[in-house]
């Protein structure tokens, strides 16, 4: 009975056979077969637990039952189908097909096997089964929903997700550490990288554009860790983001404006705070007859321009030998004739080569860092440059710095998930060995509402900026009641 088939349609018969004699899983309870009771309710894949303690029992038992019987069910359904199925063929079915020959299936197995379903529990069996087969199994649902940004796993029995800002509980039925397991070997293997205890770190960037992060065992002391940071098929826009109150009017118009007229710009803030989503922006001000270069480690923004050349990073391979880093990209897009270079974040010795090429003819060049204030940001640079092991006093380190960039933008995100700029600083050069900067615009948290939301606004400090002078250059005005601290920005 246990033979490979060349289409689902043939292995209808014989897998149903199959099933057929395999016993009842383990704590289900035979029963006549009732179809309708229930009737047909989509299933989502995932529940939402709100903000519930993660030690707290859920309120209906009924509830666990099912997911444990369901879960119990598809485990041994979805064994005899790996065994009986060829899998390759499976995925060369069009989806609604898909479901509808393995919703046959199913019906056939729990009619054979007389185990109590209603058409709610069925769906939500097949979509399940069709999600493992030939999506991520029980991530799926997750990876699909557009309110969520990130998917973080703690072991097979804890995973949160990130909706608006806040992290929430989420019910995502792995059955064991091995089925977790299995799903992130499928998504490393699926873009050519490996994960096991001689490796036991991954990172890498899914087919969709998704960045994969995972450690497993010895690592992950409790279990495989997962974090997912999804990939914004949409990206926001400089207006969307003034409309969800990241910014003003104002200071969007100033920064617009200084895109253009190819002010050398580094976005700074901590994980999570949008530094991807404001280089996105920001961008969209570049003119369309520009040559644009990106570089990432995992290739996420989404320039619009239609001359845009885009590098990603590689790590080593199993020998430990191809790598190419940061470094080694940035010093190429030199040699491809750019008009702006533009890395996705700046994190070691880059720093030198990226500094380098602000300095010498690629003004405008955007680049991202990890840090909590604009000075912070200084100070990262300058741990950076030495890391390359030149020798190079610490003058000559922050000249290079402030020759290379005029303008940092600062972002946060608060307590209540909402993520803002905080400070537009602009670098006006060195008094001695200290570089000397002047913040243009401000945000200041003045409170908190009773269900947590921060109250704050947004400030000119009253400094006109000195890039103001190419701006005119260039053709642009810029009001100057936008810099007059005494009138609100709104």
């Amino acid at each position: 009975m246990r033979q490979r088939f060349s289409t689902i349609q043939e292995t209808r018969g014989a897998a149903a056979g199959a099933l057929a004699e395999h016993p009842v899983p383990a704590g289900v309870e035979p029963a006549p077969v009732n179809a309708e009771a229930g009737g047909d309710v989509p299933w989502s894949g995932v529940k939402l637990v709100s903000e519930q303690p993660v030690s707290e029992t859920p309120s209906d038992p009924a509830n666990n039952r099912l997911s444990a019987k369901l879960l119990e069910i598809k485990a041994e359904f979805h064994k005899l189908l790996i065994e009986d199925i060829n899998l390759s063929a499976l995925e060369k079915l069009p989806h609604d097909t898909l479901l509808q020959e393995m919703g046959d299936l199913v019906r056939e197995y729990v009619a054979q096997q007389r185990i109590t379903l209603n058409s709610r529990e069925i769906g939500e069996l097949v979509q399940t089964l069709v999600d493992e087969m030939v999506g991520l199994g029980p991530l799926e649902p997750l990876m699909k929903d557009p309110t969520i940004s990130d998917i973080l796993i703690n072991g097979h029995e804890n995973c949160f997700a990130e909706r608006g800002g806040m992290l929430e509980k989420v019910e995502v039925l792995f059955k064991d550490e091995a089925h977790l397991l299995r799903v992130i070997n499928k998504i490393v293997s699926a873009v050519g990288r490996r994960i096991d205890e001689s490796h036991p770190m991954c990172d890498a960037r899914m087919h969709d554009g998704s960045r994969f992060n995972a450690a497993i065992r010895p690592i992950g002391v409790d279990g495989p860790l997962v974090s997912i940071r999804k990939f914004a098929k949409k990206k926001l826009s400089l207006e969307r983001l003034v409309e969800v109150e990241a910014l003003t009017p104002q200071m969007a118009e100033v920064l617009a404006a200084a895109v253009r007229s190819r002010i050398t710009t580094l976005i700074s803030g901590g994980t999570g705070t949008g530094k991807t989503t404001m280089l996105n922006a920001l961008s969209a001000f570049i003119a369309h007859t520009e040559r644009l270069i990106t570089i990432e480690d995992a290739a996420e923004l989404q320039l619009q321009q239609p001359h845009v050349a885009r590098m990603e990073t590689r790590p080593p391979n199993i020998e430990g030998h191809g790598e190419i880093r940061q470094r080694d990209l940035v010093k190429n897009a030199l040699r491809m004739r750019p008009d702006r270079v533009i890395l996705g974040e700046c994190r070691g010795e880059e720093a030198f080569d990226m500094l380098q090429a602000m300095n010498t003819g690629h003004e405008g060049s955007m680049a991202t860092v990890h840090a909590n204030t604009p000075r912070d940001a200084i100070s990262r640079l300058e741990q950076m440059l030495g890391m390359t092991g030149m020798p190079m006093t610490v003058s000559s380190i922050r000249s290079q710095i402030t020759s290379a960039i005029q303008l940092i933008v600062q972002l946060t995100r608060f307590s209540d998930g909402k993520r803002k700029i905080t400070s537009v600083t602009e670098i006006t050069g060195m008094e001695g060995e200290i570089v000397q900067m002047q913040e243009i615009f401000c945000y200041r948290q003045t409170g908190k509402e009773a269900d947590g939301s921060i109250i704050g606004e947004f400030r000119a400090t009253g400094i006109r900026p000195r890039f103001l002078e190419e701006l005119v250059s260039m053709g642009i005005s810029i009001p100057g009641d936008f810099f007059d601290p005494s009138k609100p920005l709104k």
